[in-house]
């Protein structure tokens, strides 16, 4: 940066983004959190809350890939427009039909699949965005400026979640609605680009050319898989319901103050690693880190005080922040400007949609086996994802520094 140029909070169109997507955030983790309780008091089974994973993320899996290319060669900000509005829909629909009392289960999985197909054009599409309207040179520093609000977001959503639905379980829905709108202001509010994306014919290469690009880069490649499992294995977040209800003895509030504990750690270590960024041994520090998480995970499995599965969130969320860091400046570093819709749709699908699926993941598993042996058996699968793929991405062990 220049010492004439503006600081990136100064420049509208960053704060305007800034505020689209820390207001989608709060409206999605909340409603998230109002979802899970309504499913789980209606039908007290683990298993139907690993199908709201799973009608996350199927639309998300069909949808991805042409969401990068559409992203790649219309207005960035009508997408993402489109995308919210859909959103605030579904929130006044669920509001609606849980206020007369005429909305089945089955109705909120649909409406859940509506607002995963929303995710899927709205994820790559803004995350490809934000490289357009900051300078090149002050593009680190909105990253992590963006990194940081997200993640506060992410403490906020659940905590306001929570609360509101121990008020009713229609005024989280309502609230998401019109937070939902908001953003959808704002995205529209940012400066249109001097210039719009080329339009090329839509065809099968040009779609999969993310997945094509992201095959090249094994450093890249091995980060964004080595995300993709452990999240698929080592989450919890499907079945903090049952935690927070049937373990831990906490209630809807409880609930909330779970679902925001590993933001809560996400941010603390945010913190750290702006003021002592990760300078060398970068791979094996991610590698480690995620190799935590797992380990998280099994004590938070076992735990039954509240403080201490708390505890265990926020280092579970701590070390997540750390393989973030890394993989999303790689993204960053290694992709040129014309791919980034179809890079970040792949990276949205890969780490993104395996929340989704791993909270499918968790409540098949502990249908059978319990809620307890079910995370124990993410953290310890998540443990072994780290030690094999240290083996599979050598090129991932070696890697020093986040630069180009």
């Amino acid at each position: 940066m220049t010492p004439d140029s503006p600081h990136v909070l100064r420049l509208p169109s960053f704060l305007h983004f800034l505020s689209s997507r820390a207001l989608s955030s709060v409206a999605f983790q909340g409603s998230a959190v109002a979802i899970g309780w309504l499913i789980y008091d209606r039908t007290r089974n683990p298993f139907d809350l690993g199908l709201v994973g799973l009608f996350q993320f199927l639309p998300m899996l069909i949808l991805t890939f042409v969401a990068g290319q559409m992203a790649d060669q219309f207005d960035r900000r009508r997408i993402g427009l489109v995308c919210q509005v859909v959103e605030a829909a579904v929130m006044g629909f669920i509001a609606l039909g849980v206020w007369q009392g005429w909305l089945p289960t089955w109705g909120i999985f649909v409406a859940v699949a509506v607002l995963g197909a929303a995710q899927a054009f709205e994820r790559p599409t803004m995350a490809a965005l934000l490289p357009g309207i900051v300078p090149a040179a002050q593009l680190q520093s909105a990253v992590a400026t963006s990194t940081s609000v997200m993640q506060t977001a992410l403490i906020i959503g659940p905590a306001i979640g929570g609360v509101l639905y121990g008020l009713g379980p229609v005024a989280p829905f309502l609230v998401s609605g019109l937070l939902f709108l908001v953003a959808s202001y704002n995205v529209l509010a940012i400066e249109r680009p001097a210039t719009l994306p080329a339009r090329t014919p839509i065809t099968f290469e040009s779609v999969f050319a993310g997945v094509a690009f992201i095959k090249s880069k094994p450093v890249m490649l091995g980060t964004i898989s080595l995300d993709l499992f452990a999240v698929l294995l080592g989450g919890a977040t499907a079945l903090l319901p049952v935690y927070a209800r049937d373990i831990l003895n906490a209630g809807p509030w409880g609930l909330g103050f779970l679902r925001m504990a590993p933001a809560v750690g996400a941010v603390a270590m945010s913190l750290v690693l702006a003021r002592y960024p990760l300078q060398h041994r970068v791979g094996m520090k991610m590698l480690w880190a995620v190799g935590i998480f797992g380990a998280a995970t099994i004590v938070f499995a076992y735990s039954t005080n509240i403080a201490l599965s708390v505890l265990m969130l926020v280092i579970l969320g701590a070390s997540d922040t750390v393989s973030v860091v890394v993989r999303s400046s790689l993204v960053q570093l290694l992709t040129p400007d014309h791919m980034r819709g179809r890079v970040n749709a792949v990276n949205s699908l890969f780490i993104g949609t395996s929340n989704q699926l791993g909270e499918f993941e968790s409540g098949i598993v502990a249908g059978l086996i319990g809620p307890v042996a079910a995370v124990a058996f993410g953290g310890i699968g998540t443990i072994a994802i780290v030690l094999i793929w240290a083996r599979l991405f050598p090129a991932l062990r070696r890697v020093d520094k986040l630069t180009g």
